[in-house]
């Protein structure tokens, strides 16, 4: 037996606007039914898991224990600076003069995520 990962939960204090961030992103689209004051909202990615957005009361207080590592279809760099444009915060700078490394970033709930190479950048 082995279980099937359904979605990716991330809690907020504003569903539909922090699932609004994340299809900008990722160019997916919300699910039909999500509407602004829904509690719970899904991005549909195009595979795998859904992101699933659920408001809770408190606020978010230390580093994520469990992030989102993006892989870019443009360069890492260029992506770095469309999704500050989209709202996102600069968190940490772990890029290397090689072109190894990765960029830190935050949605606007502070929740912190990757921007990785993208697979152009890594051949």
């Amino acid at each position: 037996m082995t279980s099937v990962l359904q979605n990716v939960a991330i809690d907020c204090a504003n569903a539909y606007e922090l699932a609004l961030f994340w299809s900008k992103v990722t160019g997916r689209p919300l699910h039909p039914d999500d509407k602004p004051g829904d509690l719970e909202t899904e991005v549909l990615l195009a595979e795998g898991p859904v992101l699933y957005f659920n408001e809770v009361p408190e606020p978010k207080t230390t580093k994520n224990r469990l992030h989102l590592c993006l892989r870019p279809d443009s360069t890492r760099d260029e992506e770095v600076e469309r999704l500050l444009g989209l709202g996102a915060t600069f968190v940490g700078d772990h890029r290397n003069p090689d072109g190894s490394g990765w960029a830190v970033l935050a949605d606007p709930e502070g929740n912190e995520f990757c921007v990785l190479r993208s697979a152009a950048e890594r051949s």
